[in-house]
């Protein structure tokens, strides 16, 4: 018996145990949740008629650059330049070879000295025809008579009848004789006019071959730089092959795409005589260019504008991809915010009793700080000075965020560059 109760009793022992450590436990503390908060920059603003800039990309090119061809077929003789070159008006830029050229030139000369030859002989011939016809008419005449005489004999019986056939047949030739050079006098001015053609013709083909002659010493037309060359001395080329590229470095001009959202303004301030002007981002130095014209014709990407340079510049090249900031009509009551501000492309944030404030704004350019920095100009009715807008890009960003204000380098924010 005493064995069944000593389990029983250890049982007891530990339930009350428990129990007594149960009731005596301490009680914690509630726990009371934070709203987490998130560490900030703002920036105070002001509205203002800021000039925005607008970032394009695009192409340099040549409006006087050109393609010289070889007039005609030959072997290349000369080509003193190289790809690359920078060659002054007057120097030689390539030349086929005179074996090729002059005998051309002297057949050409050749043909227009036979024609005209061949010309003068027919005047010589026609002036002969005449002279002949009025002796053959009167050789005719001649015949005439005596086959009158000869009939009046034959009639009288004092002549045979061989006689008069004799006579018949004297004038009959006589009369051919007249017939075939009054022909002849009559076809001359058609010969005249075929051999006169012909000596135009000679002597335009010899004015063509002596233009290509010229051309075939080509010679640099202004101050240029050669671009690519496509031959070697010694290649055989035929008629209008392509020989080498050749352009000035004045003149040239930046051929960008303009947005379809800005054409129409551009294309206003064009047409009250305003200069826009522009700045390349990615030379050194920078480049400054004019806004000159807009193209005639756009597509779904916008219209191409074109810049011309306000001086040449010996390190571009045609075909150089270039940056360029644009000046814009200034756009009264906005405001200059670093990009890190705007989410999406129509959202800021204020800082209104420590949460964030959504705003909607519409972004009509950029403008360049004296800090080097691009910031993004934007405009809002509900924009008002002395806004606190937040600058820290949060990627957690909502309606009614907790944020906490870290205080900035500078209370200020830098001022547009000028």
């Amino acid at each position: 018996m005493r064995k069944r109760l000593v389990p029983i009793t250890i049982i007891a022992i530990g339930i009350l145990g428990f129990i007594l450590l149960k009731v005596t436990r301490p009680v914690p503390e509630a726990v009371t949740p934070t709203e987490r908060s998130w560490r900030v920059e703002t920036l105070p603003i002001a509205p203002d008629a800021f000039q925005p800039s607008l970032t394009l990309y695009g192409q340099l090119e040549s409006p006087l650059r050109f393609t010289s061809v070889a007039p005609m077929a030959g072997r290349i003789g000369e080509l003193p330049v190289r790809d690359g070159d920078l060659v002054s008006e007057g120097e030689l830029l390539v030349a086929l070879d005179d074996a090729d050229v002059i005998p051309r030139l002297q057949q050409a000369r050749a043909d227009l000295a036979d024609a005209e030859s061949q010309l003068e002989s027919e005047r010589l011939a026609h002036e002969n025809d005449q002279r002949a016809l009025t002796l053959e008419r009167r050789i005719q005449a001649n015949a005439d008579k005596a086959l009158a005489r000869m009939q009046q004999l034959v009639d009288r019986g004092l002549s045979p009848r061989a006689e008069l056939d004799a006579a018949t047949d004297a004038l009959d030739r006589s009369a051919l004789t007249v017939a075939i050079r009054e022909r002849n006098i009559q076809g001359h001015p058609s010969r005249i006019a075929g051999l006169e053609a012909r000596v135009t013709r000679a002597r335009a083909e010899l004015e063509s071959t002596q233009r290509d002659v010229d051309r075939s010493r080509f010679r640099a037309p202004f101050d240029g730089l050669v671009g690519e060359v496509r031959v070697a001395v010694g290649d055989q080329v035929a008629a209008n092959a392509a020989l080498l590229d050749f352009y000035p470095l004045r003149n040239m001009e930046l051929r960008a795409t303009l947005p379809q959202i800005y054409s129409q303004a551009f294309i206003n301030a064009l047409n009250s005589g305003k200069r826009l002007p522009a700045t390349s981002l990615n030379t050194d130095p920078p480049v400054e260019l004019t806004l000159q014209r807009i193209a005639g014709q756009a597509d779904a990407r916008g219209v191409e504008a074109l810049f011309t340079l306000d001086k040449p510049h010996p390190g571009l090249r045609a075909g150089n991809l270039l940056a360029i900031s644009v000046a814009r009509p200034a756009s009264d009551n906005s405001v200059a915010l670093p990009y890190s501000s705007i989410y999406g492309n129509d959202t800021i944030y204020q800082l209104q009793d420590g949460r964030m404030h959504r705003l909607a704004v519409q972004q009509v350019g950029e403008i360049l700080m004296e800090t080097g920095e691009r910031w993004v100009l934007v405009r809002s009715t509900e924009l008002e000075p002395g806004m606190q807008i937040i600058t820290t890009h949060l990627p957690n960003a909502m309606q009614g965020l907790k944020v906490d204000v870290v205080e900035a380098d500078s209370p200020y924010p830098p001022e547009p560059a000028q």
